[in-house]
């Protein structure tokens, strides 16, 4: 069967925020080009940007979705290969409403879009996603009386001109190991640091969507470990990981120490906050409270947010805020149209590094604060009931307070752990924190006390 006739396919892979899902069986540039169109008919685009990135499928894809686009009317601007952040940059730049062909950091067998409205507004299944999945469900097919036109143009250099303008990398030389996981960041990478006076040592910077080296996917400790390496071995100052599409980015110190992204949050938010004194910094409720602190003591107004970006974009637009952070390593900025940038996060700490004589460690300690558990994921077969024991353990107590914006959260004034049922899997997720590594250990066994106690 079509991927395109199959209701139950297109209900799989029309997710929260996305497509996304295996080639050639659930997606194809048949599903590519039907969504183009619906794309158009549900968004009313005049014009439309595409890009891709490097896995085998995506170019044709890309085709397919501009033809459908073109066929409904629409003038289609291909970038070609491309980070996610890069079409976003394109879509802000050209006020064009986007597409981008990316499956992020799944293994090689997937790939999915990615689609915005002008200024990289997010189109979710709230905002248009379900409309344009009916659509292609129903096969309805928008014919203009006159098809557009499609053309190419290359916006990586004014991509990453318009990144250094926002974080320039000023001061001393620095070593900067960059591991680019055979994604995109091998392409933009180059572009980007290759203005600054930084030294590269590149790892996996060909393009191969087949990911021969490790998976694309930083958040992942097994991923760092050759990054970590190289970073001992060639006495780095810094080491960078990109996920596949480049729009995540995780730090190393240069100790060869993995930097939490809450630690790196609240960095960009103290520099965010020089340059807009007094603004809203958004971050979502995993997120170290070292975060808040930090914003309160250098005169922010912090605002916390359930997980997931089309929330953190959602209350940035809301509170106009200067820069939103989420500890799964997305860095959102007003100046880059409230969309997610690893590259220009990457440049905020090598900017704060080169400014410093301190190394990475010392420059990031401010930020340190805390310490987390990391997410921790059990099965479990009935969510609630679980969700409700942890609720009735700690919420009677008198030294606690307990609120329900994501899953449930239990604050204490030393420690606070969350967790969240998973909307696609029967998974909890456990995060949690104290003051220190003896505090966080007893509350996260704890909690897994009660996660865990149905599955012996």
């Amino acid at each position: 069967m079509s991927p395109t006739s199959d209701p139950a396919n297109l209900s799989a892979i029309f997710k929260a925020y996305d497509v996304r899902g295996t080639v050639p069986d659930q997606i194809d540039d048949d599903l590519a080009r039907l969504v183009g169109n619906a794309f158009v008919a549900v968004t009313g685009a005049e014009r439309v940007v595409v890009g891709h990135d490097m896995r085998p499928s995506s170019p044709g894809m890309s085709r397919a979705f501009a033809e459908g686009a073109a066929l409904a009317g629409a003038d289609v601007t291909l970038i070609g290969l491309a980070s996610t952040d890069q079409l976003y940059f394109a879509s802000g730049r050209l006020e064009q409403p986007g597409a981008m062909f990316t499956a992020s950091h799944n293994p090689a067998q997937y790939n999915g879009i990615k689609m915005c409205r002008a200024f990289a507004s997010p189109i979710g299944q709230e905002t248009g996603l379900l409309e344009i999945r009916d659509r292609v469900a129903a096969g309805e097919t928008l014919t203009a009386d006159e098809p557009g036109t499609i053309t190419e143009q290359d916006v990586l250099a004014d991509y990453a001109s318009y990144l250094l303008e926002l974080a320039p990398v000023r001061g001393r030389h620095l070593k900067v190991v960059v591991d680019a996981g055979n994604g995109m960041a091998g392409l933009t990478a180059p572009a980007v640091l290759g203005q600054t006076d930084a030294e590269v040592e590149e790892m996996y910077f060909e393009l191969d969507g087949s990911f021969p080296h490790h998976e694309a996917n930083p958040i992942e400790p097994a991923n760092l470990v050759d990054l970590q390496a190289r970073v001992r071995e060639t006495g780095a100052d810094i080491g960078l990981a990109f996920d596949g599409d480049a729009d995540r980015c995780f730090l190393v110190d240069e100790r060869g120490e993995l930097v939490s992204p809450s630690v790196l949050t609240g960095l960009i938010a103290a520099r965010e906050l020089l340059k807009h004194p007094g603004a809203t910094i958004i971050h979502n409720l995993i997120t170290s409270r070292g975060v808040p602190e930090i914003v309160r003591e250098l005169g922010g107004r912090p605002v916390r947010t359930r997980v997931g970006h089309s929330y953190i974009k959602a209350r940035m637009a809301e509170t106009g805020a200067a820069f939103g952070g989420e500890h799964s390593g997305h860095f959102y900025f007003r100046d880059f149209w409230r969309a997610d940038s690893g590259m220009l996060a990457a440049l905020h700490a090598l900017a704060a590094l080169a400014e410093s004589d301190q190394p990475l460690s010392e420059v990031l300690r401010p930020y340190a604060r805390h310490t987390a558990s990391g997410e921790i994921n059990s099965e479990v077969d009935d969510q609630q009931a679980i969700l409700d024991e942890l609720e009735g353990t700690w919420g009677a107590r008198e030294d606690v307070e307990v609120d329900h914006l994501d899953g449930l959260t239990v604050n204490h004034a030393d420690w606070w752990f969350n967790v969240r049922a998973s909307n696609t899997e029967p998974l909890l997720r456990l995060n949690a924190e104290g003051r220190d590594e003896a505090t966080m250990v007893r509350v996260r066994d704890d909690a897994l006390a009660v996660i865990r106690r149905s599955l012996r």
